[in-house]
């Protein structure tokens, strides 16, 4: 299907007002050149609305969009419990681990690790992390956002792909992290527009009265996929295992994403002070209570059109990812290049917030190390050749890797749950535990691998979010019992919680008690 003129108005409107923005914050004054901080931390004056913007255009990326339509039309609104569980972990971090990171002033992730437990820890994940970001993140956003775009404009993946990523390198690779979080704003206007409004589009093709009473039809013809908890003998339940989804390894998984993941925290960590960042946290976790409604709802409503032959409900069953492009094919001129540009700013803000994030622990925590004594303008120069590079070793794996699994999202969720648990446990217990050590780290983040690889093999029907939360408490007391039984940290080392204030404003504390409240009414309705 081709776009009208209309369509390719509003696109090149975007894509014109994204680049001319991202160029004229990226500017520096007369006289001063990008330094490290300027270039990975946005000068650290990012203000709250910018950080908790950034945080949801970094996060709604192809996975969510994509990935969870497909799975609201496969499996139900239980596909919510990533999104508004996730509001509750935002606001945990906001007030108890932001606190910690932003007292170190540190740049990334691993910079923490290496003050509190040496540079073996630092070194591991730095590692780590830019090889998970490049084969598995930013793989992730680039298939599911060229399996869209090639639904809608016929063009293949690899040059769908191609042109997505040539697109946030082209805005995000002069500015570093001042251009990603400010154009942001823009990302998550086209992002809230385009989902509310193919949200209303395909509720309002349902055989009831306007897009409210196709939301009411929708309700009363298809109950099951309206369960946030899923019973024992549903086809998803190994994906979403009902009730563990809020008492197990799903919480695992969000505070290992949402409290030390580097592209997300960044944001944070280039705030102006703490108390911007709470309050940018707080606005991200509102945010994420919306998702649901502009993502997983059009998938729901997605069944419905296929059993009335309005969408191609073979294909759809064939592979539930095409799900959202199917939609977008089928909306009208106009409406379609305004939800063509909500997609392509989803994927091209988390791809460039991907990018600033592996080439700023490659540059800071791995070549830093290796060449201390480079001026500020270098590192940033080899922030962005590395950015580069990682786009195209992520172009050349994505078809291999992604390409035979059934649903991409679901396959992300899985990589990712293999050191999750060891890593939330490192950082849980670097911050709490005195005690906790070097050799105590390394046993939780290689017993949490091998561990899952075992219980994958030895127990193939355990759900995998059931297995993480497992794999957690084992790591948890094998990291702790091994750190008494080895050398005690230098004191330096540790965290000094007394150190720390943990108070937060009446403002912050009010949006976490309207949002913790939200969403129980959610729960309550839908459970």
């Amino acid at each position: 299907m081709t776009l009208e003129t209309i369509d390719i108005v509003i696109i090149i409107g975007y894509a014109i007002a994204l680049l001319g923005i991202a160029l004229a914050v990226s500017r520096e004054p007369a006289g001063h050149d990008k330094n490290t901080e300027d270039y990975f931390l946005a000068g650290r004056a990012l203000p709250w609305w910018a950080i908790g913007a950034s945080l949801i255009a970094s996060n709604i990326s192809a996975e969510q969009i994509i990935g969870q339509s497909g799975q609201g039309f496969a499996v139900g609104i239980a596909i919510a419990a990533y999104e508004w569980q996730a509001a509750i972990v935002l606001i945990i971090v906001a007030k108890y681990f932001l606190p910690i990171f932003l007292k170190r002033r540190i740049y990334t992730m691993p910079q923490f690790l290496e003050q509190r437990y040496g540079p073996g820890v630092k070194n591991l994940m730095s590692v780590f992390w830019v090889a998970l970001y490049t084969a598995v993140n930013l793989t992730t956003v680039l298939w599911l956002g060229g399996l869209a775009v090639q639904s809608l404009t016929g063009w293949g993946v690899l040059p769908s792909m191609a042109a997505l990523a040539a697109f946030a390198a082209l805005y995000s690779l002069y500015g570093g992290l001042k251009a990603v979080a400010l154009t942001d704003i823009i990302q998550v206007v086209i992002l809230i527009l385009g989902g509310l409004a193919i949200t209303w589009f395909a509720l309002d093709a349902l055989p009831a009265e306007g897009a409210m009473g196709g939301l009411g039809y929708l309700m009363q013809e298809m109950p099951g996929h309206f369960e946030m908890i899923l019973d024992d003998d549903h086809p998803a339940y190994g994906d979403l295992p009902g009730i563990w989804t809020l008492l197990g390894g799903l919480w695992v998984l969000h505070f290992s994403y949402w409290g030390f993941n580097q592209y997300i925290i960044q944001r944070a960590l280039g705030a102006e002070n703490l108390g911007e960042a709470q309050k940018g946290l707080a606005f991200a976790a509102f945010l994420k209570i919306l998702v649901p409604f502009i993502v997983v709802i059009p998938g729901i409503a997605a069944v419905i059109l296929a059993q009335q032959g309005v969408l191609d409900g073979g294909a759809l069953n064939e592979r539930s990812d095409r799900t959202y492009g199917e939609l977008m094919a089928f909306a009208p001129a106009g409406l379609r290049g305004l939800v063509f540009a909500a997609l392509i700013a989803a994927v091209v803000s988390s791809l460039a917030s991907m990018m600033n994030s592996i080439s700023t622990i490659f540059t800071m925590d791995l070549y830093r190390s290796a060449r201390p004594d480079r001026p500020e303008q270098h590192y940033v120069m080899v922030g962005r050749i590395a950015a580069f590079t990682a786009m195209v070793i992520a172009l050349l794996l994505a078809r291999p890797f992604l390409g035979g699994f059934e649903s991409a999202f679901q396959t992300v969720q899985e990589y990712t749950g293999y050191i999750a648990p060891g890593i939330v446990v490192v950082f849980l217990l670097g911050f709490f535990d005195k005690r906790a050590n070097e050799v105590g780290a390394f046993v939780a983040l290689f017993g949490s691998i091998a561990v899952n690889v075992f219980l994958k093999f030895a127990t193939p029907d355990m759900p995998f979010i059931i297995r993480i939360w497992i794999v957690f408490l084992l790591a948890l007391v094998a990291a702790a019992v091994i750190s008494r039984l080895t050398a005690t940290p230098d004191e330096g080392r540790t965290v000094k919680l007394g150190d720390i204030s943990f108070g937060t404003t009446p403002l912050f504390n009010t949006l976490a008690a309207i949002t913790v409240a939200i969403l129980i009414g959610l729960y309550v309705v839908l459970w």
